[in-house]
């Protein structure tokens, strides 16, 4: 039995041992030290303000093109040419964005968002069934007494009015 215990604390100590290493080489940090999406979303810089701009600009000239670039620029007359350019803006646009601070902070709260997501319990075939009658029931009450409401209020307001 004794062996048995040092083989599990052997094996407790390795699993700690890499799980230390794994918060060392950055994939994760410690809970004192990892600044949270809010706390990066706060932070400004003047490359902020820039790439903000830029992002503004190319999605207001995104919605522009297919209205006035075909007056200007003749290849513009081709429908295609106008749909790669309004990609092309919004995904200019997009990556503006993602390299501010406030892009870099949606991307933490995306990566957050997929930890909780793999920590939810999905309910299983049975309890969607079940929820999903009790939601129908509910529903179909809730419309019959709005149902008899409306039928009521019109029978009253048709005693005023006549």
């Amino acid at each position: 039995m004794s062996n048995n215990q040092d083989n599990l604390d052997s094996k407790l100590s390795d699993a700690k041992a890499r799980a230390g290493g794994m918060l060392s080489k950055g994939k994760h940090v410690s809970a004192t030290n990892k600044t949270t999406a809010v706390e990066v979303a706060k932070t400004g810089s003047a490359k902020d303000v820039v790439l903000w701009l830029l992002a503004i600009v190319a999605l207001i000239g995104a919605t522009l093109v297919n209205q006035y670039l075909p007056g200007y620029w003749q290849p513009a007359n081709d429908i295609w040419v106008r749909i790669g350019l309004i990609v092309a803006l919004a995904v200019f646009a997009l990556i503006c964005l993602a390299l501010t601070n406030q892009g870099r902070a949606f991307k933490t709260l995306l990566k957050d968002a997929a930890v909780e997501l793999r920590r939810v319990t999905w309910p299983g075939k049975d309890e969607t069934f079940q929820y999903t009658w009790q939601t129908i029931v509910v529903i179909a009450i809730v419309g019959f007494f709005i149902w008899l409401l409306d039928n009521f209020f019109n029978w009253f307001v048709g005693l005023f009015i006549g």
